[in-house]
């Protein structure tokens, strides 16, 4: 049996009882990978490739039909491809083969990382007073190439982030909150290191500033693959 990948602290990815038993056992760099399904009444199985990244990350790969081009889909995308009627219930409807036999998703160990993200996205991400934290962003114009601090304290103001992360050819002139235009200069390096992380001032990317999905920075009007994405997880 091949060794089971460890994550980068040394840490075992899984360990080999946890899925040595599971069907089509592969371990790349950064990912196990498992072949899982979703079964509807109407189309039959739709099989497919997951892998689990140690941050949480899932990413299927669909081989429902040998000309099927989806690839790194969420595992919401994977479950309304293959046609199951009762979607938005993702982790119990993809299942894995353990044995013979297929699991859902939620049974197994596979999403032990991806529940450990979930939960920092709801709480750990938060400041002292319990608001959720994000960090300030930056968007390069298309027209100056500068880069522009986009500040997501509330709701309104990851909205517009969102939106023009969404979007394409922004422009300093768009910025609604803040009067810019492509002749201002842009932030000096030693400033944009500060980004408002609550744990530490120069911090570059930690649990307590970098969000992986709260109701502050998603929407329910949204249809965007994140927005979706999240709705249904939520409800699951």
């Amino acid at each position: 049996m091949a060794k089971v990948q460890e994550k980068e602290s040394g840490v075992p990815f899984f360990s080999e009882e946890e899925v040595s038993e599971v069907s089509g056992l592969k371990l790349g760099d950064e990912y196990v990978e498992v072949t899982c399904g979703c079964t509807s009444h109407r189309y039959g199985d739709a099989v497919g490739r997951l892998r689990v990244f140690s941050n949480g990350y899932l990413e299927i790969s669909c081989e429902c039909t040998p000309g099927c081009t989806e690839d790194k889909l969420s595992p919401s995308a994977f479950e309304k491809h293959s046609g199951r009627e009762t979607a938005r219930k993702w982790k119990n409807n993809i299942w894995v083969i353990i044995n013979g036999e297929k699991v859902p998703l939620y049974k197994t160990v596979l999403l032990k990382y991806y529940n450990q993200v979930s939960k920092a996205a709801n709480g750990s991400n938060r400041s002292q007073h319990g608001r959720a934290c994000h960090r300030d962003e930056f968007v390069r114009c298309s027209r100056c190439d500068k880069e522009r601090r986009f500040r997501l304290r509330t709701k309104e103001e990851c909205r517009i982030h969102h939106d023009v992360m969404a979007g394409a050819n922004w422009k300093c002139a768009d910025l609604t909150y803040d009067k810019i235009t492509c002749d201002d200069e842009e932030e000096r390096a030693s400033r944009r290191v500060y980004r408002g992380c609550t744990r530490s001032p120069t911090c570059k990317g930690c649990t307590s500033c970098v969000c992986f999905g709260c109701d502050i920075c998603r929407f329910s009007d949204c249809s965007c693959q994140i927005c979706t994405d999240f709705t249904s997880n939520a409800k699951a």
